[in-house]
């Protein structure tokens, strides 16, 4: 009997690392699949086709939107949910099918190339739902992984989203330039399908059923937690929003996100239009180069941050990014040889996967448990905000300005975010939240 409910426990994520580990990891993979196909295979594909700088950064800007829309979707997952199955399982569950079968969706649109507002549309509904998935995730990972393990966690997650984007747009720049759009991203949206597996087979707490109609009760800590009004969650937010350290971190994540916009949708455009590279040339560099970013981040980033601190790891690793992209403008003379793109490209993501690890965990320190998956998809929705602006500026920048003058531009994003992570207190943050909580919220 002994063995058994040892087993048992081990089918837990509460009570076991390990398969927290894994379990998330898998999760966020999930998420890179479509988004190495949306943000990078198919902007790369319809450079390669001729499509214009405007055209392109509207398709990235349109896919962005539904990311910033994750603000709206996390209240609703913090007042209902079937507590009995967890808090956030039985959302990341319907999340899942609805990547699946938006995924297959995509693969209808008949003549991608010539119909780029139906390619938007189905991108759109794509990106809703791995926005979807996303909050789900990070309010399970908020509420479940203890805080000596989030950035050791996070390392792991964002390492393998970042391979997920990185295998998904290698494999289907292949598999789209072999086999036509549609049968590539339906053997993509397989891939996909597979993962569901990972929430549907494990438990948040002991005791939790794992589907509505098994066996299995509301774990005790969990009803303790959820929000059970409206008017608790949205005045729960407002305090813990209007903290300084808080609005630090929201400011600092809308400027970060202006430089992922810019740098992602500039990318395939620069290298296929500009400098003449072929759709499978970029995916292959992009892919290498952030496939070793990731992997970095998931044994090296993490265990940094966790070692020397938060903001300490952060500030290197943005003032290290803003030399890489401050670097490239001046470097023009040398942007046909391709070792010098490649390598600008793997040190750019190397320190893009490091320094989105260190903001992620420190977001998780500065949310109020009652509220973690809101609070901290406020974070990542202002952040997405920052992305999908960022994406539509390219063509307007490209525009106006030489490739030198937009990598300055975009330069100044990281230098100005350092400046707000710097005023971020954390010990004020939970001195404010503890007393939060023993006023009852």
């Amino acid at each position: 009997m002994k063995r058994q409910g040892h087993k048992k426990r081990n089918l837990v994520l509460s009570e076991n690392a390990t398969l927290r580990y894994l379990s998330f990891s898998a999760l966020y993979l999930a998420q890179g699949i479509p988004e190495g196909i949306t943000y990078f295979a198919i902007p790369a594909w319809l450079a390669m086709n001729g499509k214009t700088p405007l055209e392109i950064a509207g398709f990235v800007a349109v896919i962005g939107i539904p990311w910033s829309f994750k603000i709206l979707i996390a209240p609703i997952m913090d007042r209902y949910t079937i507590l009995s199955m967890g808090r956030k399982r039985p959302w990341i569950i319907f999340g899942q099918l609805g990547l699946i079968l938006s995924f297959l969706s995509m693969g209808l649109v008949n003549d991608p190339l010539n119909n780029l507002n139906s390619l938007m549309v189905a991108g759109f509904i794509l990106s809703f739902f791995g926005a979807f998935q996303d909050v789900a995730t990070d309010g399970m990972a908020v509420d479940i992984v203890p805080v000596p393990e989030q950035a050791r966690a996070n390392g792991l997650m964002w390492g393998s989203k970042t391979i997920g984007i990185s295998l998904s747009l290698l494999i289907g720049t292949f598999l789209i330039n072999l086999l036509g759009f549609s049968t590539a991203i339906a053997l993509l949206a397989i891939s996909v399908a597979f993962i569901i597996l990972v929430p549907i087979c494990f438990r948040e707490r002991k005791g939790e059923k794992i589907m509505p109609w098994t066996k299995g009760i509301a774990s005790p800590l969990a009803e303790t937690t959820q929000l059970k009004h409206w008017k608790q969650i949205f005045n729960s937010l407002l305090k813990v929003v209007l903290l300084p350290s808080t609005l630090m971190m929201l400011v600092a994540a809308f400027v970060l996100g202006l430089m992922y916009g810019l740098i992602d949708t500039l990318l395939p455009i620069f290298t296929i239009q500009e400098l003449g590279w072929t759709n499978t040339e970029f995916s292959q560099a992009y892919s290498t180069t952030t496939i070793v970013g990731g992997v970095f981040g998931m044994f090296v980033g993490g265990a940094l941050v966790d070692f020397f601190g938060d903001k300490r790891m952060i500030t290197i690793y943005l003032i290290i990014t803003t030399l890489i992209i401050v670097l490239m403008a001046f470097i023009s003379d040398f942007w046909q040889i391709k070792m010098i793109i490649f390598g600008f490209i793997m040190l750019y993501y190397l320190f893009y996967v490091f320094h989105t690890i260190g903001i992620f965990a420190a977001s998780m320190k500065l949310c109020w448990p009652v509220i973690a998956a809101t609070q901290f998809t406020l974070f990542m929705a202002l952040s997405n905000m920052g992305r999908a602006v960022g994406s539509g500026l390219v063509g307007t920048l490209k525009e106006t300005m030489t490739w030198e003058y937009v990598f300055i531009c975009i330069a100044l994003a990281p230098l100005i975010s350092i400046l707000f992570i710097n005023l971020i207190d954390f010990k004020k943050q939970r001195i404010a939240i503890a007393e939060f909580t023993i006023k009852g919220g």
